[in-house]
């Protein structure tokens, strides 16, 4: 099973060509982070990424769908976000990565559960504000860089998707990946 990763930074349109990816037939693996963060803030917390705690929630979450989705179809999966990901985060907000995280990182490397090559999606020209996303399109780009080195730190290679229509970058995504 080939598994790859798919990031970048908040507001490059990587969950939207996940979803059409999903669309199209392929095993998609959603993003932790934006699951956690979405119960954490209908619970009440309105900035859970301000907690050091959940970035070691994130690869727990991220660690038990990579082991479900190896019941999951297909020669091909792509996973919105991955530890490394996880590892971006947390230096951005400028937490420690935790143990579990820590493990995490230290897991998928020995076990090289994912493709070296990961696809990276360049920022679009603006940034749509959520809930969970509350950055700017200079704190995006600043973000981008940070999970470039963290990729980078870890041996994989970035493949960059360019910011196109969402069919073409599933199209790209697909023959990357293929």
């Amino acid at each position: 099973m080939r598994r790859y990763i798919l990031t970048g930074a908040p507001g490059a349109g990587k969950t939207t060509t996940a979803r059409r990816l999903a669309a199209a037939g392929h095993t998609v693996i959603t993003e932790a982070a934006t699951d956690l963060i979405t119960a954490s803030q209908a619970a009440g917390v309105d900035a859970p990424w301000d907690d050091p705690a959940l970035t070691d929630q994130i690869a727990a979450l991220q660690r038990e769908r990579q082991h479900r989705a190896d019941a999951l179809p297909g020669p091909v999966q792509f996973f919105d976000r991955s530890p490394v990901c996880t590892l971006a985060m947390a230096r951005f907000t400028g937490h420690e990565p935790g143990p579990v995280l820590l493990a995490e990182l230290d897991r998928i490397t020995t076990e090289r559960i994912y493709q070296t090559t990961v696809l990276l999606f360049d920022l679009l020209d603006a940034i749509t504000p959520t809930n969970v996303r509350r950055v700017t399109l200079d704190e995006a780009r600043a973000f981008e860089h940070v999970h470039l080195d963290a990729y980078a730190e870890y041996g994989f290679r970035i493949e960059r998707l360019p910011p196109l229509p969402v069919a073409a970058r599933a199209a790209l995504a697909e023959r990357l990946a293929s």
